[in-house]
């Protein structure tokens, strides 16, 4: 197991999109190179999810007949709270997948990350990888580019950074989405 790679990490076997996490995208020792990705169970030893999806011959768990069981229960994690990357939209992102293809979603999600390596380069003070990854998890791609083609790239760091912050939570409030990690309601 421990040698085992899948063939696209940036997306979970649960439905996380790993690409948007800010362990993804941190340099050092704990940098996750998302789900099943080179090294992965060195961090993640025993994922219950990606062993059982291994069990069962499969890559995701919508490709499962049992699927969603009760990993996907609330107050199991799935609806109700996050880790380092928000799980609101798992059970949508498969919905997704179902309606218009893998290949379709990892083209989205593809985008959405090059958007988010944009922001972080070049709107990130310092403090708001977190914000920008939420963002780019929970809106729409074409909300997003939205937003960014309102950006002003030649404002300095600190004010293109807080400008972008606010065209975001705009674009959130408007969609009704709350751009922020959930603790445990269970």
């Amino acid at each position: 197991m421990n040698n085992y790679q899948r063939t696209y990490p940036l997306l979970s076997a649960c439905g996380l999109n790993c690409g948007l996490c800010p362990r993804y995208h941190t340099n050092g020792t704990s940098k996750c190179p998302g789900c099943g990705g080179k090294d992965f169970f060195a961090g993640h030893p025993s994922c219950g999810i990606l062993n059982c999806c291994r069990r069962r011959s499969i890559e995701y768990c919508f490709e499962c007949e049992e699927y969603p069981c009760k990993k996907y229960d609330k107050c199991n994690g799935v609806e109700t709270n996050d880790s380092f990357i928000t799980h609101r939209n798992i059970l949508s992102n498969f919905e997704k997948i179902k309606t218009h293809g893998l290949t379709a979603y990892q083209n989205e999600l593809n985008q959405k990350i090059q958007i988010l390596c944009d922001l972080l380069e070049n709107y990130n003070d310092g403090r708001r990888k977190s914000f920008f990854c939420i963002a780019v998890n929970l809106l729409e791609l074409n909300d997003i580019n939205k937003v960014v083609a309102n950006f002003d790239p030649n404002l300095p760091l600190k004010e293109k950074s807080a400008f972008a912050v606010r065209l975001f939570q705009e674009m959130a409030e408007k969609r009704n989405v709350e751009l922020k990690l959930r603790k445990s309601l269970c």
